[in-house]
């Protein structure tokens, strides 16, 4: 069971006033008053995210280099859980999964696991050109590397602390979340599940066209 094991929860933000409150709030409601670290780096926000995080018992990691992968490495390296769940701080993943993946990961002996938002995907969660952009990457992936998944940009995977050791992240942009999918699922005992993906709170940070051509050029430079 969870309660056997420490959970520590990693969420990058960049001025998200809106929904963070939020987000630790349903992960600590998940959890049921059981131990969590809940981590939030924070890449100078310019609103009120930090002290909104603060104010609930978060753990606030200022990280003023930019980089959606670096703020994730940066917060690996502050964790003490056995296990670690990524989030998005925009409400769109469901923290509420976390302690029955987090039960999964162990009872079945697993190392890594990655969720599919495609699978449970809310009306208005992701526009077309998202889709299509992700299937692309995806199938990229799969032909590149023989992995088997369906969604390589999910941002929401629970892990074993100690598998960082084994992986060669390479990326500290957009890519480190492929990146990271790829070492896991080839290296570990690693599966995807399907979770419900809802429509995000506040701005998209997202840049389309340069995030994914950065990340379709990302995976020919790992593989060659």
């Amino acid at each position: 069971m969870v309660s056997e094991w420490t959970v520590s929860v990693v969420i990058p933000t960049m001025n998200e006033e809106k929904s963070v409150g939020l987000v630790i709030t349903e992960v600590k409601d998940a959890f049921g008053g059981r131990p969590v670290e809940i981590l939030v780096v924070d890449t100078n926000s310019r609103d009120k995210t930090r002290e909104i995080a603060t104010s609930l018992g978060a753990i606030v990691v200022e990280e003023p280099r930019r980089g959606y992968g670096r703020a994730y490495k940066t917060g690996f390296e502050r964790t003490s859980g056995d296990i670690i769940a990524t989030l998005d701080a925009d409400m769109t993943y469901p923290a509420s999964e976390i302690p029955r993946l987090a039960d999964e990961l162990v009872s079945k002996g697993l190392d890594f696991i990655t969720t599919n938002r495609f699978a449970r995907m809310e009306k208005g969660a992701m526009g077309a050109k998202h889709r299509l952009g992700n299937w692309a990457l995806s199938a990229t992936a799969r032909v590149l590397f023989r992995v088997k998944i369906k969604d390589s940009q999910s941002g929401m995977w629970i892990f074993r602390r100690d598998i960082l050791a084994s992986m060669d992240l390479m990326s500290d942009e957009m890519a480190m979340s492929e990146e990271i999918k790829i070492e896991a699922f080839r290296k570990s005992r690693a599966i995807e599940v399907p979770i419900t993906y809802r429509a995000r709170i506040g701005e998209v940070k997202l840049n389309s066209w340069k995030d994914g051509l950065g990340n379709l050029k990302f995976l020919f430079k790992k593989r060659f």
